[in-house]
C-alpha cells in the first residue's frame, strides 16, 4: 500500500489541478470562430499559429482569445460636406469579416475593439473625403453610380490592407436639405423636358429631310421621263397602241392622217 501512496498523491494532485486550472486549459473553439494565443511568460503573441474549430488545449498561464469570423454589419449615419461646404446626411452599411489567417496581425494593431478602432473610423473617413470631391447634385443624382464606387473601392483597400475582408459597402440613402433637393430635382425635371423637346424637334427634321429627299428624287425622274418623251418617240408609241387596238375584236374604224398626223379610231357601238 505504502508503494502506491506517491501514485495516488500525484494523481489526487493532478485531479485538483485540472478541477483549479480546468476552465484555463481546454477550449472548445466553435464553427465560425477562430483563436490565437498570448503568451505572457514566453514569446508573448503568437504571430503564426491560428487555432481552427475544435477542442484545443493551452497552459493556464497563457491566454486563447477567440475572434468571430463570421460575415458582420455595422451601420453608420453621418453628416458630410460636398465640394461646395453643404452638409449632407449619409446612411451607410458596411458588411465584413477578419480575415482568419490574419488574426494575429488583426489582434496586434487593433485588438479586439477592432469595428470600432478600425472598421467605422475607416469607413467614415472615406465617405467624408470621397463626397468631399463632389457637388451635392452629383452625389445625388447625376454621378451617384460613380461616388458610390469609389467608396466602395477605397473601402474595400484600406481594409483589406489592415486584415479584413469586405463583402459589400452599401450607401442606403443620402438626404439633402429640403430646398436643395427641390431645387436638383426642378433642375432634372427641365433638363428631361428639354431634352424630350430636342428629341422631338430632331424627328421632325429627320421627316422633313426626308420627304424633302423624296420629293427631289421624283422631280428628277419626272425630269428624265420628259426628256426622253420626243414628238417622234409619242407618235411611234401612238401607232404601237393603235395597232394593238386594231387587232381586237371589237368592230370599229381606222381613219389614217389625223390633225397630228397619228390615226383616229371610231368604235361602233
Amino acid at each position: 500500500m505504502k508503494k502506491y501512496r506517491g501514485i495516488i498523491i500525484s494523481a489526487a494532485v493532478c485531479i485538483v489541478l485540472l478541477i483549479i486550472f480546468g476552465g484555463s486549459m481546454f477550449y472548445i473553439v466553435d464553427p465560425g470562430e477562430r483563436a490565437i494565443v498570448f503568451r505572457p511568460f514566453s514569446s508573448g503573441l503568437d504571430t503564426v499559429n491560428v487555432y481552427e474549430p475544435g477542442f484545443n488545449v493551452v497552459a493556464p498561464w497563457n491566454e486563447l482569445i477567440i475572434y468571430n469570423v463570421k460575415e458582420r454589419k455595422t451601420e453608420e449615419t453621418l453628416d458630410v460636406l460636398d465640394k461646395n461646404g453643404l452638409s449632407i446626411n449619409v446612411e451607410i452599411s458596411v458588411r465584413f469579416n477578419p480575415i482568419p489567417r490574419r488574426l494575429p496581425i488583426l489582434h496586434q494593431q487593433f485588438g479586439e475593439d477592432y469595428v470600432n478602432q478600425l472598421i467605422i473610423p475607416e469607413v467614415r473617413s472615406t465617405v467624408r473625403q470621397v463626397m468631399g470631391n463632389f457637388t451635392a447634385e452629383e452625389i445625388y443624382s447625376t454621378r451617384r453610380a460613380e461616388v458610390e464606387q469609389q467608396i466602395v473601392d477605397m473601402t474595400t483597400k484600406k481594409l483589406q490592407d489592415n486584415s479584413v475582408e469586405t463583402k459589400a459597402v452599401l450607401i442606403r440613402s443620402i438626404n439633402l436639405p429640403p430646398q436643395i433637393k427641390n431645387a436638383i430635382e426642378n433642375k432634372l425635371q427641365q433638363e428631361q423636358e428639354a431634352l424630350a423637346y430636342q428629341f422631338k424637334l430632331e424627328k421632325e427634321k429627320q421627316e422633313a429631310d426626308r420627304k424633302r429627299i423624296e420629293a427631289e428624287g421624283e422631280a428628277r425622274a419626272n425630269n428624265i421621263i420628259n426628256q426622253s418623251l420626243t414628238p417622234n418617240l409619242l407618235k411611234m408609241r401612238g401607232i404601237e397602241a393603235t395597232l394593238k387596238l386594231s387587232e381586237s375584236q371589237n368592230s370599229k374604224t381606222v381613219i389614217i392622217g389625223g390633225s397630228d398626223g397619228m390615226p383616229i379610231i371610231l368604235g361602233n357601238q
